[in-house]
């Protein structure tokens, strides 16, 4: 994952399958650093309800 200036990294949702009612498709997301998450093949984020969870990796791509 790519980390901006400050050090916040951001991905963008590709895809929500399973998930409309927490990601919305072409919005950005911040990632919160979460080893264990990424080794797993998960990513975790701020989603629409405000506070963090895992989601599958492949939801998402790099926002550069």
């Amino acid at each position: 994952m790519r980390r901006g200036r400050n050090g916040v990294q951001f991905v963008v949702c590709v895809a929500n399958r399973g998930y409309r009612a927490s990601l919305v498709v072409r919005r950005l997301y911040r990632i919160l650093p979460d080893g264990e998450a990424e080794r797993n093949g998960l990513v975790r984020i701020i989603d629409e309800s405000g506070e963090d969870y895992l989601y599958p990796k492949q939801l998402f791509a790099v926002a550069t």
